[in-house]
């Protein structure tokens, strides 16, 4: 029989690692052991399992059926452990401790900036480990605890989780100033029948947005250039290959000097994104994620108000 009372914090710490790495060399250097340690841990560990959780081979290292299987509960138990001294902490001093944080790439650089010094400023003991990626890959990751909490654009599709929303946020026309519509003192949405609107990839649900709003005005996305990022899609425009929706604060962060492209508003087309925090209704940290949400929507209606529109909570 095997003996799961008798697995190690130690041995669970390291399967994680080398699932998440994809090697053993990786995970070790990581984690600041010697590889034969780590092995020897992993090793112990399918032993007292009495199963195999990872497949060796030249080509590197993979999780077996098994291995998949037991990930995310190993992650869960992590996850508690680590909750459990945060909420020690708490009771001590206020919140605490190192939280893996998911964000979008088109609002992550362009947010952060002005809300994280804040947040620092008030929770001195809490740290963030950011990593960007598409939406659908941040809730996925959030529902196999690769994140603690994710800050995100609407829709959220798994009701498993706990979505406080945050604010929306415009979205702005960006067009070349020798484009014919740059002369006209307002555009209105008839405007649009017919132009060609450029948009990044469509694994983003940004891409989406835009295709549907295309559909609505009687525009066409211009699907044989879609840019990688938003600054990509930026030169895009200035090059006269098409005109563009940006995002608001993406205007407000990047597009200093607007020599070259007119950002304007449309009559007629009140098109926006809903942004907000989400995690897991067990994690150890709700009430701090709660708290979080609370002051970012706090911050964007003081120091973001001539950008975003904050939401009620």
């Amino acid at each position: 029989m095997a003996s799961p009372e008798r697995v190690t914090l130690r041995q669970i710490r390291y399967f994680i690692a080398v699932a998440d790495h994809g090697s053993f060399r990786g995970a070790a250097d990581r984690l600041d052991v010697t590889q034969p340690a780590l092995t020897a841990q992993v090793a112990s560990l399918e032993k007292l399992l009495e199963t195999q959780v990872f497949e060796r081979s030249r080509a590197g290292t993979s999780l077996t059926s098994a291995g998949r299987e037991l990930l995310p509960s190993a992650r869960r138990v992590l996850e508690e452990v680590r909750g459990f001294g945060d909420l020690a902490q708490s009771l001590t001093g206020g919140a605490a401790g190192t939280y893996r944080m998911g964000v979008t790439p088109t609002l992550g650089p362009y947010l952060l900036p002005h809300i994280l010094p804040r947040i620092h400023a008030e929770f001195a003991g809490l740290k963030l480990y950011v990593r960007e990626a598409a939406p659908s890959d941040l809730e996925d990751d959030l529902k196999n605890a690769g994140h603690d909490f994710i800050l995100t654009t609407q829709p959220i599709m798994s009701r498993e989780l706990v979505v406080a929303s945050l604010f929306r946020e415009p979205l702005k026309l960006a067009i070349a100033r020798e484009h014919p519509l740059a002369s006209k003192p307002r555009i209105h949405r008839m405007d649009l029948f017919g132009e060609e609107v450029l948009t990044i990839g469509e694994h983003h649900l940004f891409h989406r947005q835009i295709t549907e709003l295309c559909e609505r005005v009687g525009a066409s996305v211009r699907r044989d250039y879609e840019g990688t990022s938003l600054d990509t899609l930026r030169q895009m425009v200035v090059m006269g290959m098409g005109i563009a929706f940006l995002p608001a604060l993406y205007v407000k962060s990047e597009i200093r000097e607007r020599a070259e492209l007119r950002v304007t508003d449309v009559e007629g087309i009140d098109v926006y994104r809903n942004h907000v925090l989400a995690w897991r209704p067990s994690s150890p940290a709700r009430g701090l994620f709660r708290d979080l949400a609370d002051r970012i929507r706090d911050i964007a209606a003081t120091a973001l108000e001539d950008v975003v529109v904050p939401l009620v909570r």
